[in-house]
């Protein structure tokens, strides 16, 4: 293994530019592990607050949209522990508890945090909350949980006809509604659940494809009454009930190992292992879809841990051919496929995802970014309304490329970047951190660069 060369250069303000340029012998190798799972993560600080009792939680991922939903319930009552991986211990309120915050609640980046305490707040009869974020998510649309809230009762008010942040929530007793979703969203299933867990009734959401059910497996175990029918995509959750304390160990994040799977992948005579990574079979199309390119992935040392499935992920370098994604995999590796299409760029054929319209209200336009700057280093990549269509087997050259400041697209370029010639520049590469705040570390670990 040869090194590469990887620098991260500050910039102005706290603006960061990544610098690779790959040596001609680049293989990747070794064992690594990744950040505790970002969605499960969330839940357990979320749910740990608003249960009885205490919550422990270790494996806990330190990014910064984590960290947005600490402080946003520590603003609310909830108490909190210093969050670090070992570690967090977090005291409840007990549900129907959250405390009026005496300033606006900030999510940052995290959709994840504002869809998911909407239903929390929104259900608080008698209190009064407003929330906000970045500038990126204050243009994320929020209708698509509002709406349903609403339906239950809610009083929400927001910018452009309730629809975007920053939003006033008046806290309401809301009733029980059978609330069939347009999209199959996790966000949206998540936030009405959490409503319906004060709601005399039964609550249920029907979704037309199955999303990832991490809110459902930690609501059982933290006691809720919740019944899931896989026939048709419901789940009813039967309030009022009472959630207790926990300890959740949060497995490795299955769309952070996404970008060593494309890296051991396409760069050659590479071996990588993953080590502890959540294989949630809502969350595995990542790996579906790189098995459908002829990718050499294994699943070894399976086991369950607190409820969820875990397994190493061995993968070496393959030659990759070009497949269509699209239909009822798409919500189980939704946030994967920016890294999905750099893995179309160096297969044979022409790869297209369709079925993705989400990716455009994501932390940026994902489907336009990613074509834009995979395109600045000579991908042939072309924008559809609802995904990409990728002509594989171009030569990369380095380039100048943004990450947009998101995060899963700073680290798809920079994993672009390995079979590129010369230097790649990726502006605002400090976006990694929202996620994955060891990223630069890894990558030159297996680059031999570290």
């Amino acid at each position: 293994m040869s090194a590469s060369v990887i620098t991260v250069e500050k910039r102005e303000s706290a603006s960061q530019n990544l610098i690779i340029e790959p040596a001609a012998s680049l293989s990747l190798q070794g064992r690594i592990r990744v950040p505790g799972d970002k969605s499960i993560s969330h839940r357990a600080l979320m749910l740990g607050a608003i249960a009885e009792g205490e919550t422990q939680i270790s494996g806990l991922l330190l990014g910064e949209d984590p960290r947005s939903t600490a402080s946003c319930f520590q603003a609310m009552g909830a108490e909190i522990s210093e969050l670090n991986t070992e570690l967090v211990r977090v005291k409840g309120i007990g549900l129907g508890n959250l405390q009026e915050p005496v300033d606006v609640l900030d999510a940052g980046n995290s959709g994840t945090t504002i869809r998911l305490m909407l239903g929390l707040l929104a259900s608080h009869a008698g209190r009064f909350f407003t929330v906000t974020g970045d500038s990126s998510l204050r243009s994320r649309p929020m209708s698509r949980v509002i709406k349903p809230l609403q339906e239950m009762g809610s009083q929400i008010w927001g910018r452009k006809g309730n629809t975007l942040a920053p939003l006033a929530v008046q806290g309401k007793s809301l009733k029980p509604i059978h609330y069939n979703s347009p999209i199959a969203s996790a966000q949206v299933k998540s936030c009405i659940l959490l409503a319906g867990l004060t709601t005399e009734g039964k609550t249920i959401v029907t979704e037309p494809s199955l999303s990832r059910d991490h809110s459902e497996r930690m609501l059982r175990a933290f006691g809720a009454n919740l019944v899931t029918d896989h026939q048709t995509n419901s789940v009813t959750i039967t309030g009022p009930t009472q959630l207790y304390g926990q300890t959740v160990i949060v497995p490795g994040d299955i769309s952070s190992a996404a970008f060593w799977l494309v890296a051991g992948a396409i760069v050659p005579d590479s071996e990588l292992v993953i080590e502890n990574v959540g294989v949630n079979p809502t969350r595995t199309g990542i790996l579906e879809a790189l098995a459908m390119m002829g990718a050499d992935i294994q699943q070894e040392n399976q086991r369950e841990v607190a409820g969820e499935p875990v397994a190493d992920l061995r993968v070496r370098s393959s030659r990759l051919k070009s497949c269509t994604i699209s239909g009822d995999i798409i919500p189980r590796l939704i946030d994967e496929i920016p890294i999905l299409a750099v893995a179309a760029v160096f297969a044979q054929g022409t790869t297209i995802i369709r079925d993705a319209a989400e990716l455009r209200v994501k932390e940026s336009d994902r489907i336009a970014v990613t074509a834009q700057q995979l395109n600045k280093m000579g991908a042939q990549v072309t924008e559809l309304p609802d995904g990409m269509e990728i002509t594989g087997g171009t030569s990369l050259s380095g380039a100048e490329v943004d990450s947009h400041t998101d995060h899963r697209i700073a680290m798809s370029l920079a994993i672009a970047s390995l079979k590129a010639s010369g230097q790649t520049i990726i502006q605002r590469a400090e976006a990694a951190a929202v996620s994955y705040p060891e990223f630069f570390t890894t990558l030159q670990q297996v680059c031999g660069d570290g």
